[in-house]
């Protein structure tokens, strides 16, 4: 259960490190974890909490990506759904198929045959490219069957519809997971930890200096340096270079959460936008409908990006044209609003039409940054980074974690329902906390065993437990009240105001755990609120 951030803070002092990551995101902890499997000596630093950035904000998709077919980016969906079908063996606690209809709208029953053709034929390459992997195709379903899967579509429109298959998974936690298998490896791992420089032997960076969140400072010694900050790593190449590169195009991306009985799908679905060249994603989660994504640039503050007003309106207008039983403000419980790390382009246009393969470079003081990519790519960006670095060291096996199995999902076929009575809890309740923890369920499930209370909901409507916040402070370096309520539980995401209700009560069941006085858990409460309520635009 060691996931300890005082001993890698320890460490990070007191050892030398072969490399030494900077960014807590997805790419930045499968950096971490693909380089200690090879027998580096690791750290990984995390200016706030891990996946507190884009990692937690995504669409929470393991996917190939339909539309990149459509932009001819045929090697990238390739590998994505490659990479989707490593995540199922490798992660089976965290990744579960999740099948995607596609309405087929049209006008008086009658539907453009083009658009039909163009889209079966997409769906063919999808198939094409990895998604038989899992032993299903596509299929074209009936009007009747496609309704009976989302019955709140305009019924006089639908005309057909497509069934693909795709995976889904909570960003954040397999974030933290894969950063938690780094640290069983053997890496050291620190959140609230920023760089505040590099450390340089006459033109070449040697390490960097560290600033935890308690107001230590401490130095690190590390061959190579990675910078994997995603939207903030031209921040870090500033630190390097002096002057700020100016080589990501941050595009915003936001989604809203409803109560699932306003939408009613029974699967996720693909919904078109009325005159946009682009759709969004409608996902079942948690007894809730999340809806998303947008695609635009983003020119504000990068730390805490925003879902406005007219983001949420666009939303659900978008949403509205299909729907018979339209959509308000009043029926959205929470937002979020995530910045992709684009590689800036040559040639200017939507955010959207950019490419989202990821890039490797190095700068002459043998810094080495990775940018671009996407969350279902993270291993295999990862691999090409440490790559490099191995390349750099003259030292380091090959990439090992194509088969490695991350944290928890040794044992975690196990935790079947009758295994339940024995665990002190109902069949439920160790559905939910194997789907989450994975193996790491019976020591969640022991916290409930030892304190019926624990086994009580943490967030109203959420079925997530009070013993998850508990094991969150304990074994998953949860250190502030966000971030067990918006990462380690997607409480903030799905259930916004209802969390804001449940943080006091939160907060006195952690307090100990973290040594906070009363006046601690009060700001923790007071942040938290101010938190949420910025999440929720002025209407919502």
């Amino acid at each position: 259960m060691g996931f300890d951030r005082a001993a890698a803070l320890r460490r990070l002092a007191d050892e030398p490190f072969d490399v030494l990551v900077v960014g807590g995101g997805i790419t930045g902890a499968g950096v971490a974890l693909d380089a200690v499997t090879r027998g580096l000596r690791t750290g990984l630093v995390e200016r706030r909490d891990l996946a507190s950035g884009t990692s937690s904000k995504s669409s929470k998709l393991v996917h190939g990506g339909l539309r990149y077919l459509q932009q001819g980016e045929i090697r990238l969906v390739y590998e994505a759904l490659a990479e989707r079908q490593r995540l199922r063996h490798t992660a089976p606690h965290l990744v579960r198929l999740l099948p995607f209809l596609i309405p087929i709208m049209g006008k008086d029953g009658i539907i453009n045959p083009k658009l039909a053709r163009a889209m079966e034929s997409a769906l063919w390459m999808y198939d094409l490219t990895g998604g038989a992997r899992i032993g299903k195709l596509h299929e074209r379903l009936s009007a009747d069957d496609a309704f009976a899967h989302f019955p709140t579509l305009k019924r006089e429109r639908l005309v057909s519809g497509f069934l693909y298959y795709d995976a889904q998974t909570d960003d954040a936690r397999l974030t933290m997971t894969v950063a938690r298998t780094a640290a069983d490896n053997g890496a050291a791992i620190a959140n609230w930890t920023s760089v505040t420089s590099l450390v340089k032997d006459g033109n070449r960076v040697t390490g960097a200096r560290l600033l935890t969140a308690e107001g230590d400072e401490l130095e690190v010694r590390a061959s190579v340096v990675v910078n994997a900050a995603g939207v903030w790593s031209d921040d870090v190449r500033a630190l390097d270079e002096g002057g700020h590169p100016d080589s990501i195009r941050p595009a915003k991306g936001v989604h809203i959460a409803v109560p699932w009985d306003r939408v009613r799908n029974d699967i996720a679905a693909v919904v078109p936008v009325p005159h946009d060249r682009r759709s969004i994603f409608v996902v079942p989660m948690a007894d809730r409908t999340y809806i998303g994504t947008t695609d635009t640039d983003y020119e504000g503050p990068i730390d805490d990006p925003r879902c406005t007003a007219e983001d949420v309106r666009y939303l659900l207008d978008a949403m509205n044209a299909s729907l018979a039983e339209p959509l308000t403000e009043a029926d959205v419980l929470a937002t979020w609003a995530g910045l992709r790390p684009l590689v800036k382009a040559a040639t200017t246009g939507r955010t959207a039409d950019l490419s989202r393969r990821h890039r490797i470079s190095h700068s002459a003081s043998g810094l080495v940054s990775v940018t671009g990519g996407k969350l279902t790519t993270y291993r295999r960006m990862a691999a090409d980074t440490v790559d490099e670095v191995v390349h750099g060291l003259g030292k380091g096996a090959r990439s090992r974690t194509r088969r490695l199995r991350l944290h928890g999902a040794a044992g975690y076929a196990e935790l079947t329902d009758d295994l339940a009575p024995r665990l002190g809890v109902t069949p439920e309740q160790l559905h939910h906390l194997a789907n989450r923890h994975g193996s790491d369920a019976r020591a969640v499930a022991a916290l409930v065993a030892a304190d019926p209370s624990l086994g009580e909901p943490l967030v109203a409507g959420l079925p997530h437990l009070r013993a998850e916040a508990l094991h969150a402070v304990r074994h998953e370096m949860a250190r502030t009240l966000d971030d067990v309520l918006a990462r380690r539980i997607p409480a903030r995401w799905l259930a916004a105001r209802a969390s804001s209700d449940a943080a006091e009560d939160t907060a006195r069941l952690i307090a100990p755990e973290l040594g906070w006085d009363a006046a601690e858990a009060a700001r923790q409460v007071d942040a938290y609120r101010a938190a949420v309520a910025l999440d929720l635009p002025v209407g919502v």
